[in-house]
């Protein structure tokens, strides 16, 4: 039979598959990709987890996570036909054994070449755990591709990650691990090396001659919610900074890769994270910020949140001053932050450049002032780009005045391209690892913010300090003011 070229076949087994993420993002991604023909009648999914449930049930949950779409019912129906279900242990040997013997049975029915991908939708602490049974086992093909799919949080510092990476390295090489970071499948997020390398006219200026500085904002408007004891445990540093935030920045200052594939971008990004400047103790009380939202009489305060420890230090915002020490960057401060319950729910990247050395306009008139000339990328909920200049005020004389050339992506044509879910999951069936954090970025970004959070959990901080619908507590306007700047987003 002669399959459409662009039809993928593969086993995907999800650990995990009565979980949260399975059933608001994974279910939603391949119905997708099956009706845009990207999976046809060459895949199936084996659903994993301890409830009992029959594969009647699982179809129903199946058809359930898609309700929000809207799409014919047989097809729906059709789609879930292709999912199967097991009650697992993932520490009872004997449940991969009957693994093993469905995904086989599930090879040969619908032709799939012993391709398999694992999806670890689990807690991190057992990954090493199914890796090792995985193998142990013998699950894992020697005719097809193998592929693991591994969700953040990896590992609560370095020391941790190194540990989880070893266990996952025992079984899988580097190229078959897929450690997915959501920002990087968001559409302005991949416009960035577009963005950079595809135009000479900012790549030229793309450097510490013209560029002040470059500000990331990732701001969320509801507070911890249903994540409250994962967040009570892990914080704004590690839960935003570390990978998310850390990968933009690695995207906008890498140097321009000899090919844009997963090896020349990869050996960038591992460049430009490993030239973050360490920061000495004395460094981070200065140039690192942290903040717990208070409350109000309608919002709860986030030691008032349902399982939040009542005197908890945990921060749910983070601000701070990167540095990097290498010659294109060199004295460029990357200010970021993040937080929870601020004014709005947004992510945006301002590059602030330098003014001109001589404003010759001002000898006509003290009024014309130079705008300084602001890069904006606006990653949700609108995504285009502004770019802020100076120009002539319309009328008689010369009076300058700041304009703004805006580009938006069409709402309808945004609502119809693929959630970051659904393009990762089409380049992991496509073996591409371009968009996904490897191991050597992982490790110099922990590397980075372990020194912040070292020195964090040896000093007390005077929690609540920041008002819910605000921006975050002072100390984060103040860490620009010192250096006689200003977010470009204000409160």
């Amino acid at each position: 039979m002669k399959l459409m070229s662009k039809e993928k076949i593969a086993l995907f087994t999800i650990f995990g598959g009565t979980g949260d993420l399975a059933r608001r993002k994974l279910y939603p991604s391949l119905f997708n990709l099956y009706r845009k023909g990207y999976l046809q009648d060459h895949f199936a999914v084996i659903g994993t987890a301890r409830r009992p449930w029959t594969d009647e049930h699982y179809h129903e949950v199946i058809a359930d996570s898609l309700a929000d779409l809207d799409v014919d019912d047989a097809l729906v129906q059709k789609f879930a036909s292709h999912f199967y279900y097991q009650s697992h242990d993932v520490t009872d040997v004997q449940h991969y054994i009957t693994l093993k013997k469905l995904s086989q049975k599930l090879d040969d029915q619908y032709g799939l070449q012993g391709n398999r991908i694992f999806y670890l939708a689990m807690a991190p602490n057992f990954f090493g755990t199914i890796a090792s049974h995985l193998r142990s086992e013998n699950i894992l093909t020697p005719n097809g591709f193998n592929r693991v799919i591994i969700e953040k949080p990896f590992g609560r510092d370095y020391a941790t990650a190194k540990e989880l990476n070893d266990q996952l390295s025992a079984t899988f090489n580097e190229n078959q691990i897929y450690r997915i970071d959501h920002y990087l499948g968001k559409e302005m997020i991949q416009n960035i090396p577009a963005m950079r390398f595809g135009n000479q006219i900012l790549e030229a200026l793309w450097n510490h001659d013209y560029i002040d500085n470059v500000q990331i904002t990732l701001s969320e408007k509801l507070g911890v919610e249903e994540r409250a004891v994962y967040y009570d445990n892990s914080g704004a540093l590690r839960d935003m900074v570390q990978n998310h935030i850390l990968q933009i920045l690695s995207l906008l200052t890498m140097e321009q890769p000899a090919n844009f594939d997963e090896d020349g971008v990869n050996a960038e990004k591992v460049k430009v994270l490993e030239s973050l400047h360490q920061y000495t103790s004395d460094e981070v009380s200065t140039n690192f910020v942290r903040g717990q939202y208070g409350a109000t009489d309608t919002v709860t305060g986030y030691r008032q949140e349902d399982k939040i420890e009542p005197d908890s230090t945990m921060d749910s915002f983070v601000a701070g001053k990167i540095m990097i020490d290498n010659e294109r960057w060199s004295g460029v401060p990357f200010y970021v932050r993040t937080g929870k319950r601020l004014k709005d729910k947004f992510t945006r990247i301002d590059v602030v450049f330098k003014q001109p050395l001589t404003n010759i306009f001002q000898n006509l008139s003290a009024e014309n002032q130079l705008a300084t000339n602001v890069l904006t990328i606006n990653v949700e909920p609108e995504a285009g780009f502004d770019l802020q200049m100076t120009g002539k005020q319309v009328g008689q004389g010369f009076a300058t005045m700041p304009v703004n050339l805006h580009y938006q992506h069409d709402a309808q044509e945004l609502a119809d391209s693929p959630e970051a879910y659904e393009r990762l999951l089409h380049d992991i069936l496509n073996g591409d690892a371009t968009n996904f954090t490897h191991w050597h970025q992982v490790a110099a970004s922990w590397k980075f913010v372990d020194v912040i959070q070292k020195y964090w959990d040896e000093h007390q901080p005077e929690f609540p300090n920041y008002a819910p619908g605000s921006m975050g507590p002072q100390a984060a306007d103040d860490l620009l003011t010192r250096d006689d700047r200003q977010w470009v987003y204000k409160d």
